[in-house]
């Protein structure tokens, strides 16, 4: 009886720390999407301006 009630412990604990971990890495996860997203908006920004640069310097490249 003893094996079994430490195996119910044992089993409980371990999703519960599974849990954690996951939403631990989950929110890591999260914050390090958030300091990215200005530097991948500012590439996206300058990445658009270079294509409207280059299509009005080469207008055969837009059909016109």
């Amino acid at each position: 009886m003893l094996v079994l009630v430490a195996t119910v412990i044992l089993y409980v604990c371990g999703f519960v720390f599974l849990y954690g971990v996951i939403r631990l890495a989950v929110r890591h996860a999260l914050e390090d999407l958030e300091t990215r997203r200005p530097g991948l908006l500012r590439g996206q920004e300058a990445a658009a301006a270079q294509d409207r640069s280059f299509v009005r310097e080469n207008p055969f490249v837009a059909n016109g």
